[in-house]
């Protein structure tokens, strides 16, 4: 048999009762005031000092005000109320009620709720390139950790650091990508944003998404491909087992035995989320690439929106005015048949079409109204047209129209799309090498080729940084691969098309078509 809880209902979140009773942005600064003295290390405060912390706008004139609040939280758990007896220097002084206060664990766990709770609606985030480099930073330091063949094998401790700052600006980098992308989408939306003030910095806006999408660009590709080489001969998992080690030492007894295995749980999944994050694999996109694509397109949006406001601004009729100044209308109309009038001539909604209401009929209903409540039985009865008695149609009956065959257009377009196919298939099996050539050696490319040889070009090029000497990139369909080596004899390559010749420093060139039975499905950077 259990026994229940007494006290009142929801007693267990009593310490959250003061944000829903009368006065409570009083009971708010109050906890303020603890708070900011628990920060400098006073544990306990009296009722005066309390009522000279407050802000001026919230402070009470009469000190018995902030009495009764102190009695209230300790009521509901937030404060401890103990006897004042410091000052206490007569017989008379113990029967008068004097209590110093102090903030209960109950009351310091609510404002540290309410502090997340209002740092997470205030919270804008951002698209951090900086800790894009700082992934690369701590992903090259795995490498040379795992590198380590010294006696022992890799250093346990230098690896457990090195996930940690690497989990650790991950996560930071994941939440603040999705807060920005959120509020991004609010200030789109105007939601709670002045006009003005939008106007002002979406300049500045639309140049720090441009910046950081060339960076996610660049170090998302980099990114990958360190991840790639680490998990190469296990090396990943190797590191991650170091960490989880190191991690159970501080185990209790009795969870010595499985402390290591959660703990090795716990950061293979943040290294899968990680993964996920920078590596496109099995028809997935990866998260980077799918945070590029809502970050390009939120720049086009972003012009709408400064476009529609302009508009606005400059006196341009849009939907939401024409109803505004409609509903002034309905409201400035001196009565009901006014509105009516206003109504059919604002939406053409007329009555049925197949009673005979014309001029006669509302000149007769003006002469006797028909009160609304009025059954259909008692009413004067409706002329309905002789047409639509005989054949059940008011509209006349006559030649149907013609249905245009349009069969071959769709013929024609099913040619053209055919067609699109057949070359863009024959211009990846014609860059497609076997294996590793120079691109000198591609000879003469057509126009559908060349335009997909440059694509291809692009990327990798768009994730070449200084100091690189080979680089790997994917098209934005994920058909093909291409991986780039520079060559050190200083040749130039010269590729032929009917409009004229490309030239280019030389390069060791390998691309896949991964369109091709076999290669279907092959992970792809991102």
């Amino acid at each position: 048999m259990t026994s229940q809880p007494s006290g009142p209902r929801g007693v267990e979140h009593a310490p959250f009762i003061h944000l829903t009773v009368p006065n409570a942005a009083l009971y708010r600064q109050v906890m303020h005031a603890f708070l900011a003295a628990k920060e400098r290390f006073a544990v306990h405060l009296r009722p005066e000092d309390v009522h000279a912390a407050l802000p001026p706008e919230h402070r009470p004139l009469d000190l018995d005000a902030v009495v009764k609040a102190l009695d209230s939280l300790v009521e509901w758990g937030n404060l401890r109320a103990d006897p004042d007896t410091s000052r206490v220097t007569a017989v008379e002084d113990f029967y008068r009620k004097r209590f110093i206060y102090q903030l209960t664990q109950a009351g310091e766990a609510a404002e540290q709720a309410l502090s997340v709770y209002d740092e997470a609606l205030g919270r804008r985030g951002a698209l951090q390139a900086v800790a894009l480099h700082d992934i690369v930073t701590q992903l090259r330091a795995l490498m040379v950790i795992a590198a380590d063949r010294e006696e022992g094998g890799p250093d346990a401790a230098k690896a457990h650091l090195a996930l940690s700052a690497l989990s650790g600006r991950f996560e930071a980098l994941a939440e603040n990508a999705r807060a920005f992308m959120g509020s991004l989408q609010r200030t789109m939306d105007l939601h709670g944003v002045e006009v003005e003030v939008f106007l002002a910095y979406k300049d500045r806006l639309i140049q720090y998404l441009e910046r950081f999408i060339q960076d996610l660009i660049t170090l998302g590709g980099r990114i990958a491909m360190l991840i790639g080489e680490l998990e190469q001969d296990g090396r990943a998992g190797v590191l991650l087992r170091l960490a989880a080690a190191r991690e159970a030492a501080d185990a209790a007894p009795e969870d010595a035995e499985s402390a290591e295995e959660q703990a090795y749980e716990r950061w293979a999944a943040k290294w899968s989320g990680l993964t996920a994050w920078f590596v496109s694999a099995d028809g997935r996109e990866s998260q980077a690439r799918l945070l590029r694509g809502r970050a390009l397109g939120a720049i086009p949006q972003l012009l709408a929106v400064v476009r529609q406001l302009n508009e606005r601004r400059a006196g341009r009729s849009d939907r939401s005015a024409d109803f505004r100044t409609l509903a002034r209308w309905f409201a400035e109309a001196p009565d009901d048949e006014a509105r009516h009038r206003l109504w059919r001539a604002a939406f053409g909604l007329y009555s049925a079409r197949h009673l005979t209401v014309d001029a006669d009929t509302l000149a007769e209903r003006t002469a006797r109204p028909v009160p609304a409540s009025t059954s259909w039985a008692e009413a004067e009865p409706l002329r309905i047209s002789l047409q639509l008695r005989r054949t059940g149609s008011y509209e006349r009956r006559g030649r149907a129209r013609r249905v245009q065959d349009r069969s071959e257009q769709r013929h024609r377009l099913a040619e053209i799309a055919a067609r699109q196919a057949e070359e863009t298939a024959a211009a990846r099996a014609r860059l497609a090498t076997d294996d590793t050539t120079r691109l000198s050696a591609l000879g003469e490319l057509d126009p559908v080729a060349f335009g997909l040889f440059l694509q291809l070009l692009g990327d990798a090029l768009a994730t070449w940084r200084p100091g690189m000497t080979s680089t790997v990139a994917t098209s934005n369909d994920g058909s093909m691969e291409i991986r780039l080596t520079t060559l050190a004899d200083g040749t130039t390559a010269e590729i032929r098309t009917p409009g004229g010749t490309f030239r280019g420093p030389d390069h060791l060139v390998e691309i896949t078509d991964l369109t091709r039975p076999g290669r279907a499905g092959a992970p792809r950077t991102g």
